[in-house]
């Protein structure tokens, strides 16, 4: 029954695959289709999808939406399924890519598959394949517009054709146009039996209320309907006035506020009261007890109408212009009988029907409606119905088979892409929402689908996680024969970098059908591509940020200059021209060495910083050097990696299909490995021959490159040679520090002794040999031994 689901499983043994973060049911037997109704709707990958705007088969969509409000849903996927398989003997024959239906396939034990399989024989026999072993969508499709050429179809439904006779036709438009149509094979809205049953029904209950108003007492004779049509439309009017002039009788004090002044409601923009204000004030000034008058001093908004009441009112009233209170219930109450009789105005009869009626009965007039009622021509329409419904190879029929070959060819597809989403992961062929390919920035993006309104789609579809391209797509036009169409399209890129992915671009869009559009992003909705990309990006925006630095200070500084020489030439010329020349002062040195102080000491202060740098890393081992350049690399691009990395993890298909009307049941993950394969970037084919193609521009692309490898290498020569001579002159004072303490302990180089527990005692000077006499000789010093300390020199 349509409309039922069914929570938990019966019983039945199903196959699963995980793929794409979720459970997905496999659908690869005919047997999984004869159960899919005890399938759990919360193991359903969708559970309501568009009944249009999808690379599939719109006619099937058409078929399966059995309610028409747009939207495929559960129910009516069950339905179809077990629709086709009660005509069916074995539903196997649907999983896959059938082109044809077998008519072996169609189960003719079954009453329903039997009269399918009479017509689908006659259907090839009209078509001149009397032996066809099966039946295609175009055999359908001649069949349907074949009956549809013809007035008598079989459908039941006629529509107001030409071949049908005048009255007869003038019949069936009058009956769509109160009662509403039944749609013909054809597509035109026509009259069934049920219709033609309910409109003469509803002209006969038409002329009987007629009779009895006709009976009921007319107060005003044939002005009746139109004073009780008036009075209809100003009885709250005139029944708010009199109750207004009560209350101004009951309280006097009030009459002001009663009157409604017209200053206190609002005026239009000239300052003159609108109508729809004006009719809102009183029908007549208030005064207490005061009668209505029926010529002077009436709202405008309701003059006429209350003007013209009173003339066809002139003979129930004393006073030919004015309306009293007791009068005024007196002409309701005459027209209270007519009014009853008004009040039982019969409702048109129901009937099925697809197209809406147009008209009020009233509006045929009772000459038509008694000239449809005084003939023969609603018996004449049911022998015309009759007929039709009798005729071989009815559209009826034609419609069943119709609808089981589009089922056996199509419907196995759709449960690929609503029950799972098999279409989309196995990557053979496109889902039904994708609707073909942006070429764009060397890349090729396949995950497009249609945007409808892009700000809307985009507050939604950014919950993706993925790189959405938004572009309006035009094609034809100009002096071209095809008229220009627009579209706008919603592009995932899950390869590459963004660098040059921005509003403005222009690309390719290649429909399913093979059409090229003209595609122009207009939005981007940001979000990390790859690793190799999020690895690079904070260098990127450093480089970004130094360049616009740059920029933004030479601006500054050529602004400046420029104005600063401006005034400078002005007053030199104001200079010039008003006293006499005279000489240049000179550069006066002694007045600007500061000047030149501060400059030498910044460059020392960063030539000092450079060098402890450069110290710093050359005093280091060679094993360090990596992995101070590895931390470094993971200070900086370790933040970024890690947010890319935790957003790459939450790519899903799920908001995308929301924000275009799916309404999806579980998250559906898009992978890296399946991220490369949505979006194809530009590589050289394998078999590529380069020979016979130079670049002209090869010689000077080489010296460059030539250029760049001697300048690394000659930086590494450099570098190297810094950092060895470094480490060789802390080698050498190494040694040198190693020799000094070998000499001083007496030790060989290298080793340090283990000083003595008690000093050696220290020999006795020899005795000097006394000076010459009368001059004075310098006083000899020794040098103690090598190894030996020199002694303390003696106390005074």
């Amino acid at each position: 029954m349509p409309g039922i689901m069914h929570e938990g499983n019966t019983g039945f043994k199903w196959t699963f695959e995980y793929v794409g973060g979720i459970d997905q049911v496999a659908l690869a037997k005919g047997e999984d289709l004869r159960h899919i109704a005890e399938l759990d709707p919360k193991l359903w990958a969708a559970l309501s999808c568009p009944a249009s705007g999808l690379e599939f088969d719109q006619r099937t969509l058409t078929l399966v939406d059995s309610d028409r409000d747009g939207r495929i849903r559960i129910p009516e996927i069950v339905d179809a399924v077990e629709w086709a398989c009660a005509r069916l003997k074995d539903p196997a024959g649907m999983v896959g890519c059938a082109d044809e239906l077998p008519l072996d396939a169609i189960d003719a034990d079954a009453p329903e598959g039997k009269r399918i399989l009479l017509t689908a024989r006659e259907i090839l026999d009209n078509l001149g394949k009397k032996d066809a072993a099966s039946l295609t969508q175009e055999d359908v499709s001649s069949a349907i517009l074949h009956a549809s050429e013809k007035i008598f179809n079989g459908d039941g439904v006629l529509p107001p054709a030409d071949g049908l006779g005048g009255d007869v036709r003038a019949f069936i438009a009058d009956a769509v146009a109160v009662i509403g149509g039944a749609e013909d094979a054809s597509g035109v809205p026509g009259a069934t039996r049920e219709i033609a049953e309910a409109f003469v029904g509803t002209l006969e209950d038409w002329r009987a209320w007629r009779k009895a108003i006709a009976a009921a007492a007319a107060p005003l004779g044939d002005d009746s309907p139109e004073a009780w049509k008036l009075i209809n439309e100003l009885r709250d009017k005139v029944d708010d006035y009199f109750l207004r002039c009560e209350l101004a009788a009951y309280a006097p004090q009030s009459r002001d506020a009663l009157n409604v002044e017209a200053d206190s409601l609002s005026h239009g923009e000239n300052g003159v009261l609108d109508a729809k204000a004006l009719a809102l004030l009183p029908l007549a000034r208030v005064e207490a007890d005061r009668p209505l008058d029926l010529e002077t001093g009436v709202n405008p908004a309701w003059r006429d109408r209350v003007e013209r009441l009173a003339l066809l009112l002139k003979p129930e009233l004393a006073a030919p212009a004015r309306l009293t209170r007791a009068e005024w219930v007196a002409v309701l109450g005459k027209f209270a009988p007519y009014a009853r009789a008004l009040s039982k105005k019969p409702a048109p009869r129901a009937a099925s029907i697809q197209h809406r009626p147009s008209k009020e009965l009233d509006d045929l007039g009772e000459a038509r409606i008694a000239a449809i009622l005084d003939s023969d021509v609603a018996s004449r329409f049911g022998r015309l119905v009759e007929r039709d419904l009798n005729v071989p190879a009815a559209a009826t029929d034609i419609a069943e088979v119709e609808k089981l070959t589009l089922y056996y060819l199509h419907l196995h597809r759709l449960l690929k892409n609503f029950v799972s989403f098999g279409d989309f992961y196995s990557m053979k062929r496109k889902a039904a929402f994708q609707s073909g390919t942006l070429y764009m920035d060397g890349r090729g993006c396949r995950l497009c689908m249609p945007a409808g309104k892009i700000d809307d789609h985009a507050a939604l579809a950014s919950r993706s996680q993925m790189f959405l391209l938004y572009c309006r797509c035009r094609r034809g036009g100009g002096e071209s024969a095809e008229p220009e169409k627009t579209m706008d399209i919603v592009a995932a890129v899950t390869a590459g970098d963004s660098d040059t992915l921005l509003p403005g671009r222009n690309g390719v869009f290649v429909d399913n059908e093979g059409r090229d559009w003209d595609a122009s992003v207009v939005k981007v909705v940001s979000n990390p591509i790859g690793l190799w990309q999020a690895m690079w990006t904070p260098y990127k925006r450093f480089g970004n940020m130094i360049t616009e630095q740059i920029g933004k200070f030479a601006s500054e500084k050529q602004a400046g200059f420029m104005a600063t020489a401006e005034q400078r030439i002005g007053e030199q010329i104001a200079a010039v021209t008003a006293a006499p020349a005279t000489a240049p002062p000179k550069f006066d040195l002694s007045k600007n060495m500061g000047i030149f102080a501060a400059i030498g000491l910044a460059l020392g202060a960063l030539g000092t910083a450079v060098a402890s740098i450069f110290n710093a890393l050359f005093s280091m081992e060679w094993w360090q050097l990596p992995l101070l350049f590895i931390g470094i690399f993971i200070f900086i691009s370790g933040p970024s990696l890690l947010i890319a990395w935790l957003k790459l993890r939450e790519r899903t298909l799920a908001p995308l299909l929301e924000a275009s009307g799916w309404a999806v049941n579980g998250r559906a993950f898009i992978n890296l490995a399946l991220s490369k394969r949505l979006t194809s970037e530009a590589e050289l084919p394998k078999n590529l021959d380069h020979k016979g193609l130079l670049d002209p521009y090869i010689l000077r692309r080489r010296r460059n490159r030539l250029f760049w490898i001697a300048a690394a290498i000659g930086a590494a020569i450099v570098l190297g040679a810094v950092w060895y001579r470094s480490n060789r002159r802390i080698g050498i004072n190494r040694a040198v520090d190693r020799a000094l303490n070998a000499s001083r302990y007496g030790a060989e180089p290298g080793s340090v002794p283990a000083p003595a527990s008690t000093p050696a005692a220290a020999p006795a000077p020899a005795a000097a040999p006394p000076p010459a006499s009368g001059s004075a000789a310098p006083a000899e010093t020794t040098a103690p031994p090598a190894g030996t300390e020199s002694p303390p020199p003696a106390a005074p």
